[in-house]
């Protein structure tokens, strides 16, 4: 059995997703990079029991794309109510129509162990852990925080939350962090 599998909820991370991707990396690629990165011990706990943050190695965030803009004056943002996937509750979504994205400082690989996932039946292997989001950080951002929205659904313990609660701090940082940043919309590329 493998360590460490893909999850079908991570497979949404592709160019035009407003999230972030690999230039090059299959999603089968990171999940070996994140088992040997997390079996040397280079990871920290997550939310709750069942959920680690996996540090890549620095030289691996040229390969990513960030999808972030900082806000300022300039930014135009759009809001749109969507749901993530079928069966959830839909959410307001802002995203900046227009800006650069940042470059990459840092990328992690978001692992949840095969129980935790289990819990809603949203485990796609019988694999031990599996990666079901990457995230790269822009340049100088240490640690990225959760969405308020996703918080909410986690702590609500609505469809598509995964049960957890957060400390008054941690929502305070999330949404300190999501003022000052937004996704960037994907070009129309039609």
């Amino acid at each position: 059995m493998k360590r460490v599998a893909v999850n079908d909820f991570v497979r949404r991370q592709v160019k035009g997703s407003a999230k972030t991707y690999s230039t090059n990396f299959s999603f089968e690629e990171i999940a070996e990079h994140a088992a040997e990165r997390f079996d040397d011990g280079h990871f920290r706990e997550g939310y709750r029991n069942g959920v680690v943050i996996v540090e890549a190695p620095e030289e691996m965030s040229e390969h990513f794309v960030c999808p972030f803009v900082e806000i300022d004056d300039t930014t135009d943002l759009r809001a749109e109510s969507v749901a993530r996937q079928e069966g959830e509750e839909p959410y307001i979504q802002i995203r900046a129509a227009n800006g650069s994205p940042l470059p990459a400082g840092k990328v992690e690989f978001i692992l949840y162990r095969h129980d935790v996932l289990a819990e809603n039946d949203e485990q796609s292997t019988d694999a031990e852990w599996e990666l079901i989001s990457i995230h790269a950080l822009p340049e100088g951002v240490e640690e990225l925080p959760m969405g308020p929205v996703t918080m909410m659904r986690n702590q609500l313990e609505l469809p598509g939350g995964t049960k957890a609660r957060y400390s008054s701090e941690e929502w305070a940082e999330a949404v300190r962090f999501w003022q000052r940043y937004a996704a960037l919309e994907p070009e129309d590329e039609s």
